[in-house]
């Protein structure tokens, strides 16, 4: 897989990439690189904002600059067979499920708002999904970008190390897309509260059993 990340900051992600299951997955030969918008704009002084047409506070991202950025890194504007996603509070909810589709792409890019977010061209002309990781208003786009890519690097073979570890997680399909179930480790009693009899049971099928009844409760 290919990743790019197009912001106004690519400084930030210095310390996700120092992360274990990212590292993996570049030492297996995915890429994450990281476009720097202001170095291509077609503005003089480095402006890549502009006030809102109709007035109002806050700044927001040009359509041209986002397309010279993307023209420059691929040749043209919007790439062809590319998935392209602007990540905006009022795109679709980022779940398990959009983070499983993603990690079967090749190829994918990123684009963090920042301000206002973007003009609404760079939604309807340039990207090809609009992606929001919560009701919710961020300073600008570079943490959901962490977010997303952390979700789907995690998922790709070999990047956390264990085949396994990765299949029965919060909202994965062996858990019928429920939260995880509770974990336990030592010390058995801690002030006089104990692990669950059956986890240490031995009884693998009844310990199956346990776990998917108690990630079902979590999701009602």
């Amino acid at each position: 897989m290919r990743i790019d990340v197009f912001t106004l900051f690519p400084a930030w992600f210095d310390w996700f990439t120092e992360q274990r299951h990212v590292r993996n997955a570049l030492e297996l030969g995915h890429s994450l690189e990281f476009a720097d918008l202001r170095a291509t704009t077609p503005l003089r002084a480095g402006q890549v904002d502009d006030t809102p047409y109709g007035g109002g506070a806050g700044m927001v991202l040009r359509v041209d600059v986002v397309e010279s950025a993307l023209a420059a890194r691929y040749g043209q504007a919007p790439p062809p067979g590319r998935r392209v996603i602007a990540l905006a509070a009022g795109g679709r909810r980022f779940d398990d499920a959009l983070a499983a589709e993603l990690a079967r792409e090749e190829e994918l890019t990123l684009l963090c708002g920042r301000y206002e977010g973007f003009d609404e061209r760079v939604h309807e002309h340039l990207a090809t999904d609009v992606v929001s990781i919560g009701p919710y208003v961020l300073s600008g786009g570079e943490l959901a970008a962490m977010v997303v890519c952390d979700a789907v690097l995690r998922k790709l073979p070999g990047a956390l190390g264990h085949e396994h570890s990765a299949l029965e997680e919060s909202f994965s399909d062996a858990l019928e897309g429920a939260p995880e179930y509770p974990h336990y480790t030592r010390p058995f009693d801690w002030r006089g509260h104990t692990v669950p009899e059956i986890l240490i049971s031995g009884d693998h099928g009844k310990v199956r059993e346990w776990r998917l009844a108690r990630s079902r409760e979590r999701a009602r």
